[in-house]
């Protein structure tokens, strides 16, 4: 296939050789590819389908609909607080206005679920959320029989391939020592798919969690929490479901309607099976594919059902509530976060290691674990000096892909499959 050089300027463009096969690496910065965005990239000979998808909009130029090269969300430092997902002004502003109704005696009006009523549009979301979720736990435990996943010893990074890569970026302890090398051990659909836990709560309007108290309430994977408040019946987890809305004035709720016993879950066989299959732990006991085509099969529906579910969860978060604290890991489904002592992050000491709530995205609820992205299982393990040619996808992504599944269109300009990788000493010819 023809190389395929992007528009450049005409001083740099009459400078380029004429024929079509270039026998060397031709480096080339230029960040003015997308009329879109300026996006910083390296040009060179790249396969594929010239760079990336673009369709013709006017007569102007190229519109990208995706561009070649994207590079993955900045790692946020640890001693600092999350920024907020909605801006401070808008929470303030809010908070003004909940504070002058309260002063006027004016309750705050509140719509579905916010209210404490389910969304019926929403329903649906749930159980396919659920049930994809499901297809996602078991299509990773009978893909982990088929690719390798190593983790670190030292740190929480994660390696898909036949051999840990010699990158050198661990930042666990004693790296000095092994020249920030990586350890590597074999890993687990956990270091693949990170387990994120909230409490269950059979009433989330009703009293919070309390540091005493915390071990009275279960811990369940988030996602699952979420489907249970949008709607979902698990008899091993009951939710509270109302037929009156709750009334809040400011800060205080005056009416959470009439008190309700909580039930006792149930024991039966057909519930704790299900719970099996919500829940990671002990997903490696699936059965292997038995041949490379059946593994393709189970890849292809895993990846497409972890798009369903990142799909749902996003339409879901929309109107339920769900909080994260800024400093930690730390989840919470429900209208408020709980009041259990458990942040150890960046000066937890102040706060009596209270969390600091506030709104969660997506990336919170369900981790990406962005991996390297490696291109040929039999080539040399990826190294340091060329780590700027590799590509990075989410851990499940990567799993599926290396199983034999098509590469989805969203993650491809983050795997970088357009850009060749040089071998070391072109590489040091980069500019």
């Amino acid at each position: 296939m023809a190389p395929f050089v992007a528009n450049l300027p005409t001083s740099i463009a009459s400078s380029l050789p004429t024929h079509h096969r270039l026998d060397f690496f031709l480096p080339i910065r230029y960040s003015m590819l997308q009329k879109a965005a300026p996006y910083t990239c390296i040009c060179g000979v790249v396969q594929g389908n010239q760079g990336g998808d673009r369709k013709r909009a006017n007569n102007k130029g190229v519109i990208w609909k995706r561009p070649q090269n994207v590079d993955l969300p900045a790692v946020l430092p640890k001693n600092k607080k999350k920024p907020y997902p909605i801006s401070i002004k808008k929470i303030q502003r809010i908070s003004r206005e909940d504070k002058k109704l309260a002063q006027m005696g004016i309750e705050k009006p509140l719509e579905p679920p916010n209210n404490g009523m389910l969304l019926p549009h929403l329903i649906p979301v749930a159980h396919e959320v659920l049930e994809e979720w499901k297809v996602l736990i078991k299509g990773l435990s009978q893909l982990m029989h088929v690719v390798p996943v190593y983790g670190c010893r030292h740190c929480p990074d994660v390696h898909i391939g036949p051999v840990g890569h010699r990158i050198p970026d661990c930042r666990g302890s004693k790296n000095v020592n092994r020249k920030s090398l990586h350890a590597w051990i074999r890993g687990s659909i956990n270091d693949v798919l990170v387990p994120i836990e909230s409490y269950h709560m059979f009433d989330p309007f009703g009293q919070r969690i309390k540091h005493e108290t915390r071990f009275k309430n279960d811990r369940i994977p988030a996602v699952v929490e979420l489907c249970i408040q949008a709607g979902i019946e698990i008899p091993q987890y009951p939710c509270r479901r109302r037929t009156k809305p709750i009334r809040i004035l400011g800060k205080k709720i005056i009416d959470r309607g009439e008190y309700v016993e909580e039930p006792k879950p149930s024991q039966s066989e057909e519930s704790m099976a299900l719970l099996t299959e919500l829940d990671t732990y002990g997903a490696l006991d699936a059965e292997p594919p038995t041949s490379a085509l059946e593994a393709q099969v189970i890849a292809q529906r895993t990846v497409k059902a972890y798009s369903t579910v990142r799909r749902g969860l996003k339409q879901l978060m929309k109107k339920y509530t769900v909080k994260a604290c800024g400093y930690c890991s730390e989840v919470h489904v429900g209208p408020w976060g709980h009041n259990a002592k458990l942040c150890g992050e960046f000066k937890h000491q102040w706060r009596d290691g209270k969390h600091g709530w506030q709104n969660a995205v997506l990336d919170e609820v369900m981790p990406p674990n962005y991996v390297w992205h490696v291109r040929d299982s039999y080539s040399q393990p990826l190294i340091g000096r060329l780590k700027r040619f590799y590509g990075k996808a989410p851990a499940v992504v990567e799993v599926c892909v290396q199983a034999g599944a098509s590469i989805p269109d969203a993650y491809k300009s983050m795997m970088r499959l357009d850009i060749i990788i040089p071998e070391v000493e072109e590489a040091q010819l980069v500019a």
